[in-house]
């Protein structure tokens, strides 16, 4: 198997695995990465080995372990993401009494990092950490996308599809006319709106975060999502601007541009052909 296929098989797995908290037996690796069994083995045992997943001992089933997780928070507060975003959103989440949500750009995703409750009773909208936001039928994704030009935006939306998670409520935006319709709106309006898009009852505005030293689309979004029967258009009106002043003081102190220039650890010398080793070996 050639080194850059390993890799990709690698790294198909455990995203494979990420969606899978219970697990999921060999037979159904296999036939999900479309492996011979007896490569998806080698590579499953490599990841038991470096403790990145283990084997159920009553059953066999192959799941991850925290060791993936930890390490992206680890990457996170490297970063200073943690220590210099979440004061931000506590204040935002303290002023809005509903969720504040932190969304981070890498490439052609977005991905939720990180979180404040401001709601201290009665309903509550708290979701998980973790998963890539869906660009297309989010007030985060489509206020990230209208900070680009049309085709960029329409390039990345449609390289996904307008495909929604089975966990979303409904589907309003389905073809490229329609996503630029939205798109132009939103800029129009200066914030990203869903309305009981991504869950039945729950409403979220959403303002890009962009980094003042370089141009071009954002480098993340912040979010306030709530239920319907408080986040009414009248409070929207009337915390929009803590949110775009959350936007512009994250801005101005975004933690990722630190990274920019920075030299490469020596580990990284030694930690990428470790697992490559494991396979072999294995």
């Amino acid at each position: 198997m050639a080194s850059s296929t390993l890799v990709e098989r690698v790294l198909d797995c455990l995203e494979l695995l990420s969606g899978q908290p219970r697990g999921m037996p060999l037979s159904e690796v296999c036939r999900a990465l479309n492996m011979p069994k007896g490569a998806a083995h080698r590579l499953l045992s490599a990841l038991v080995q470096r403790q990145f997943a283990e084997q159920d001992e009553t059953n066999e089933w192959y799941r991850l372990t925290l060791k993936t997780a930890t390490i992206g928070l680890r990457f996170l507060s490297e970063t200073g993401t943690t220590e210099i975003c979440q004061p931000v959103l506590d204040r935002l989440a303290r002023q809005t009494g509903e969720l504040v949500r932190l969304a981070v750009a890498d490439g052609d995703s977005l991905t939720w990092v990180a979180k404040a409750q401001g709601a201290l009773s009665g309903l509550r909208y708290d979701p998980d950490m973790g998963h890539a936001v869906v660009l297309h039928a989010t007030a985060a994704g489509r206020a990230w996308l209208a900070t680009m030009d049309n085709a960029e935006a329409t390039r990345i939306v449609l390289a996904r599809g307008f495909a929604i998670p089975p966990r979303f409520n409904r589907r309003l935006i389905d073809n490229e006319a329609a996503l630029r319709r939205e798109l132009k709106a939103t800029r129009e309006r200066g914030y990203g709106l869903a309305i009981e898009e991504g869950e039945a009852g729950t409403i979220a505005i959403a303002c890009a975060i962009h980094d003042p030293k370089r141009s071009g689309r954002g480098v993340g979004v912040v979010t306030v999502a709530g239920p319907t029967p408080r986040l009414t258009q009248i409070k929207i009106t009337e915390i929009i601007d803590d949110v775009r002043a959350a936007a512009v003081e994250l801005s101005m102190s975004w933690p990722m541009r630190r990274l920019a220039g920075a030299p490469v650890s020596p580990l990284g010398a030694v930690a990428a052909p470790r697992l490559k080793t494991a396979l072999k070996t294995s």
